[in-house]
C-alpha cells in the first residue's frame, strides 16, 4: 500500500503514472559492478541518476554548468557514496573509462566526442533507451512525435485511456521522464506494473539510436522546419524522426501523414519493421470537420468504425484531428476498447497548458487565448486555421526560427487566414521582420508592431471588441524575452486578467 500511495502522488502533482501491483518486490540489480556516465543535468538527467543508481551502478553526474544548483530533492548524492557529480570543465577521458553512457536530449551527440565513441562501439544510449530497457515486458508504449501537436495527441490518448481505467503513464518529452516512470516501476514494493505508457518523442531523443525503445503504436504526426539549427537538414530532421520506427517487430502499428516527401524517403528503410496506417487515407483515418466524424480503418485488428467528434469542448477545428489521431492510436493498442467506450471520453478532453487555452473571459466579453506553444508559423498557421468562427486579435512575436532551406521566414502562409480576424500585433525581436512580410503580402486587416508582449497586450486590449477573442499564437521562440513558452504564457495569462 505504501509503495502505491506514492506513485499516485506523483501522478496527481504531475499527471504522470497510474499503476496497479504485481508480484514482485525486489528491485532489479541488473547494473551492479558496472560504471554508468550521465550527461546533463536536467530532468530527463536526473531521473536516469535516479535510475542508474537504482539499478545499482556507480553514476558519474557530468554537467557543463557550472552554477546548476542541486539539491536532494533532484539528486540524492548524500546518501550514494557511488555517486560523483562533476559542474562544468572535465576530462572527457572519464568517458571511456564509464560501461555506460547516458545522454540527456539536451546535449548533441557532437558534444564530449559522443559521435565518436558511439561509433568507436562504446554504450552510448538515450536517456529514451536506457529508461525503456527496464521497463515491464508487459507494458505496451505508444509513442507520439512530429513537429507539431504531439503533446496534444499524448494528452488526449492519455486521458481516453484514463477515463477507461487503463493504468497509464504520460510523458517522455512531456512532462515526466521515461527513466522516471521505470524507477517508479523498479524502487516500488511490491514491484508496480504500468499497462501503457504514452510517450511523448523529440527529434533529440532519437538522435542515438535507440534498442530498447520498440513501441506497439508509433506515431509522427507531420513534419515541418524546426530544429535545423541542430539537424541541419530536412532529411536528417526526417530521418531522425523515424528512428521512431526502430525496432517496431509483430504487429506493431506505425501511424503517418500523406504526402511528405521527406517522411516518404525516410520511412523506406522500416517498411519491414511495422504495419502503416494513415493520416488521410485508409487503412488510417479519413475525418470530415463539418459533420465532425472521423472514419476508422485500423490495419492488424481489422476495425472499422466511426467516431463523432461533435462532443468536443476543446478550441480550434485542428483539435479533431488530434482526437481522431489519439483515438486511432488507443484502438491500435488493441486493448479490448470498443467504440462506445472511446466515444464516452470525447467531451472530457481538455488540451495541455499553452495550446489554443481559453484562459480569461473580462467584463467587456473579450475571450483571451493562450497558444504559447505555437513556436513556428505552422503551429500558428494551424490555430488560424481552426479559428475562422471566431473574430479576433493575433499577437504574433518573439524570435522567429528562419532558415535558409525555407527561403523565406513563412510568415507570408499566414495572410491568408489571417483576413479572417480583426487584426494582427507583433512584437519582440522580430515583430518587425513579421510586420514587414504581412505587409508586402498583402495583409488588409490592421496590422501594429509594439516592442514587447505586455505593449502586445495592451494594444488588443483597445483594438478588440465586444464578443472578440485575443490570440497569443506568436509563431516564434520565447527566448528573446522569456525562459520558454510557458513562462511566455503565463506572462500572458497575468496580463489578460489585469483590467
Amino acid at each position: 500500500m505504501q509503495a502505491a500511495m506514492k506513485l499516485q502522488s506523483v501522478s496527481c502533482a504531475e499527471n504522470a503514472i497510474l499503476c496497479t501491483k504485481i508480484q514482485s518486490c525486489v528491485p532489479k540489480q541488473d547494473l551492479k559492478g558496472h560504471s554508468v556516465a550521465i550527461i546533463g543535468l536536467g530532468k530527463s538527467g536526473i531521473s536516469a541518476t535516479k535510475l542508474a543508481l537504482a539499478r545499482g551502478a556507480s553514476v558519474l553526474a557530468i554537467d557543463e554548468n557550472e552554477k546548476l544548483v542541486l539539491t536532494g530533492q533532484n539528486i540524492i548524492s548524500k546518501k550514494h557514496s557511488i555517486l560523483k557529480t562533476i559542474l562544468g570543465k572535465f576530462d572527457h577521458e572519464l568517458l571511456k573509462e564509464a560501461d555506460v553512457i547516458v545522454v540527456s536530449p539536451g546535449v548533441p551527440i557532437e558534444n564530449y566526442g559522443l559521435s565518436a565513441l558511439l561509433q568507436s562501439g562504446k554504450r552510448v544510449m538515450s536517456e529514451l533507451d536506457f529508461a525503456a530497457e527496464v521497463l515491464p515486458r508487459g507494458t505496451k508504449v505508444l509513442a507520439v512525435t512530429g513537429t507539431n501537436g504531439k503533446s496534444t495527441v499524448a494528452t488526449f490518448a492519455g486521458q481516453m485511456l484514463r477515463q477507461l481505467n487503463i493504468e497509464t503513464f504520460v510523458g517522455g518529452n512531456l512532462g515526466i521522464p521515461l527513466s522516471e516512470a521505470a524507477f517508479q516501476c523498479l524502487t516500488s514494493s511490491p514491484q508496480i506494473f504500468l499497462q501503457v505508457a504514452i510517450v511523448e518523442v523529440s527529434s533529440y531523443q532519437l538522435e542515438i539510436p535507440n534498442k530498447f525503445f520498440h513501441p506497439s503504436v508509433a506515431v509522427i504526426l507531420n513534419l515541418t522546419p524546426d530544429h535545423l539549427e541542430r539537424h541541419k537538414t530536412m532529411r536528417n530532421y526526417a530521418m531522425t524522426k523515424c528512428r521512431v520506427l526502430s525496432h517496431m517487430t509483430g504487429k506493431k502499428i506505425a501511424i503517418l501523414p500523406l504526402g511528405n516527401p521527406y517522411l516518404d524517403e525516410a520511412i523506406a528503410g522500416h517498411v519491414n519493421e511495422c504495419t502503416f496506417a494513415w493520416i488521410g487515407a485508409y487503412p488510417g483515418i479519413k475525418i470530415d470537420i463539418e459533420a465532425k466524424i472521423a472514419n476508422f480503418e485500423v490495419p492488424i485488428i481489422k476495425h472499422v468504425s466511426q467516431l463523432p467528434l461533435g462532443a468536443m469542448k476543446t478550441i480550434g477545428t485542428q483539435n479533431y484531428y488530434n482526437a481522431a489521431v489519439a483515438a486511432l492510436s488507443v484502438i491500435g493498442l488493441d486493448l479490448g476498447i470498443n467504440d462506445a467506450a472511446i466515444y464516452s471520453t470525447i467531451g472530457k478532453l481538455r488540451a495541455p497548458p499553452h495550446r489554443m487555452e481559453i484562459v480569461h473571459k473580462d467584463s467587456h466579453g473579450i475571450s483571451w487565448v493562450d497558444d504559447s506553444k505555437a513556436t513556428n508559423v505552422e503551429a500558428t498557421y494551424a490555430g488560424l486555421m481552426g479559428l475562422k468562427e471566431r473574430k479576433s486579435v493575433i499577437l504574433l512575436g518573439g524570435l522567429a526560427k528562419v532558415s535558409d532551406l525555407q527561403g523565406s521566414n513563412g510568415f507570408e502562409q499566414l495572410v491568408e487566414p489571417l483576413k479572417y480576424h480583426r487584426g494582427v500585433i507583433t512584437f519582440g525581436s522580430s515583430g518587425m521582420m513579421i510586420q514587414n512580410t504581412l505587409s508586402s503580402n498583402g495583409l488588409d486587416i490592421p496590422c501594429i508592431r509594439t516592442r514587447d508582449l505586455k505593449n502586445a497586450v495592451r494594444l488588443a486590449k483597445s483594438m478588440a471588441k465586444s464578443g472578440d477573442t485575443v490570440v497569443l499564437s506568436p509563431g516564434c521562440a520565447s527566448f528573446d524575452e522569456f525562459r520558454n513558452f510557458e513562462h511566455r504564457g503565463k506572462y500572458f495569462q497575468e496580463l489578460a486578467s489585469s483590467e
